[in-house]
């Protein structure tokens, strides 16, 4: 899944929940579940996620959405396999935005 943020320091829940294709309230329960979440809240208690949250977001999405794991199997896995899983998924990461740019310059033929 390729999002489609521009680079800012701060992005609010609804720009997050939209660029994911999900409920705001699905992003506040990932974030209690998993502590590798960690948006900064304003006095009003608005969440506020960096750039760094929204790679944890994109990981859990990963595992959650598309490969069909479970939340405590998403945690375990995180937990125990931490390094191989992101580098996997960084290369799964790469290949996709690869794709894409290569169906857009295809479509511009």
């Amino acid at each position: 899944m390729h999002i489609d943020l521009p680079d800012k320091l701060y992005y609010s829940i609804g720009e997050v929940a939209k660029a994911f294709g999900v409920n705001a309230s699905l992003i506040r329960f990932w974030e209690k579940e998993f502590d590798e979440i960690q948006p900064k809240k304003n006095a009003k208690g608005n969440r506020k996620f960096t750039p760094e949250d929204i790679k944890h977001i994109e990981l859990i999405y990963h595992l959650v959405k598309e490969r069909g794991f479970t939340l405590e199997g998403a945690k375990v896995h995180l937990k125990e396999e931490k390094k191989k899983t992101l580098s996997n998924f960084e290369i799964i990461r790469k290949l996709q935005h690869i794709r894409a740019e290569l169906v857009k310059i295809k479509d511009n033929l």
